[in-house]
């Protein structure tokens, strides 16, 4: 009688443990689905993490906030082009590359969230000196984030570019 007793209390605490197990990897499986959820605060992460990038001109931490599935249109005066990842770097670094006293300002706006990614709307304003001119631009941007690695990076951009 002892015996069975003894073995139906190591076979209760085996299923208690299992329960347990169960419990702790249901736990660790939602703890996982919400990280992948897109939340205000990486948008503006997003955003504070990309004025540093740019302003420091850290062409690697900016290839860090975009998407290797990038594209960006940009729009001036009627006329448009677009960018996948690589252009806008190229772009990027050539600017950086010609000009002195480069500044970066960004801000963001109506944020909506679906999930693992962000729509909102961007303006960034840049400013720098080239061939002993102040050069401004404004960009007005509605945007497309996405979740990688735990943080937001851009997706897609579709911007108006004016040049003050």
């Amino acid at each position: 009688m002892k015996r069975v007793w003894g073995n139906g209390l190591l076979a209760l605490m085996i299923k208690s443990a299992s329960v347990a197990a169960v419990v702790a990897a249901a736990s660790t499986i939602t703890i996982n689905a919400q990280a992948a959820t897109m939340t205000e605060a990486l948008v503006k992460n997003y955003a504070a993490a990309m004025k540093s990038s740019a302003n420091s001109q850290n062409i690697n931490q900016v290839a860090r906030l975009v998407s290797d599935d990038a594209l960006i249109s940009l729009s001036r005066k009627g006329k448009s082009t677009s960018l996948d990842k690589e252009a806008y770097l190229k772009l990027l670094q050539n600017s950086w590359n010609d000009t002195s006293n480069y500044r970066y300002d960004i801000s963001v706006d109506n944020i909506v969230i679906t999930g693992g990614q962000a729509k909102a709307n961007v303006t960034t304003n840049e400013s720098w000196v080239k061939d002993g001119q102040q050069v401004s631009f404004v960009t007005t941007s509605r945007v497309t984030l996405t979740l990688s690695t735990g943080n937001a990076v851009l997706l897609r951009a579709v911007s108006q570019v004016t040049i003050n």
